[in-house]
């Protein structure tokens, strides 16, 4: 067999081991798979998670989580999943107060219609629910509104999971936003108040 021969054997073989491959392993840039299944092409992002009021026992607190939505994502988003993973103490949060906006706190844009905010107490699980979902190419603030911060301070972390549009949708966990509270200072305030009434 000629050398020429022998190349033109070999890439024949090579396309058809790739043509065989790629016929039963589905892309990673497909946007849905045979099944119905859709999920996003390019991973949406947490950018933060913060709240301004890190005291223990504080009423009025608001969570914000900041999600980046690429371009390139490929499919709207319509659901966001907030589920506390680490802390001493559940935190019961007010449903009908949940808001989104597109931007972050600083830089708030217009309003996200919330179609359902949904709670399962066995997960600690808080879903939100888009209608009509958020389109590709967005920065948007999903904020929850705690009854209250926990009692004790500590560090608390709640797990992040978003679902592009559809049926059957394959959820993509972001990772944790990292919520750190402080109990107030007993001896300083006591030692405050002391001082106060023997002054007066």
């Amino acid at each position: 067999m000629s050398i020429k021969s022998k190349i033109s054997t070999t890439l024949a073989i090579a396309i058809a081991i790739v043509g065989f491959k790629t016929s039963f392993i589905p892309s990673t840039f497909a946007r849905e798979l045979s099944d119905g299944t859709v999920f996003f092409e390019k991973a949406p992002r947490l950018l933060d998670a913060f709240t301004y009021s890190t005291s223990a026992k504080v009423w009025g607190a608001k969570y914000y989580f900041i999600i980046e939505l690429p371009e390139a994502a490929g499919e709207p988003l319509q659901k966001v999943v907030i589920q506390q993973r680490i802390g001493f103490e559940t935190i019961r949060f007010r449903l009908e107060a949940t808001s989104a906006f597109l931007g972050t706190p600083n830089q708030k844009g217009n309003n996200l219609s919330i179609k359902a905010v949904e709670n399962n107490p066995s997960t600690k699980e808080i879903t939100v629910i888009f209608d009509p979902p958020i389109a590709p190419g967005s920065i948007f603030t999903v904020a929850l509104k705690p009854r209250r911060n926990p009692s004790f301070g500590g560090i608390y972390l709640l797990g992040v999971t978003v679902f592009p549009a559809g049926d059957r949708s394959y959820g993509l966990y972001l990772g944790p936003g990292r919520f750190h509270f402080y109990e107030p200072d007993r001896y300083r305030y006591h030692r405050y108040r002391r001082y106060t009434i023997n002054y007066h």
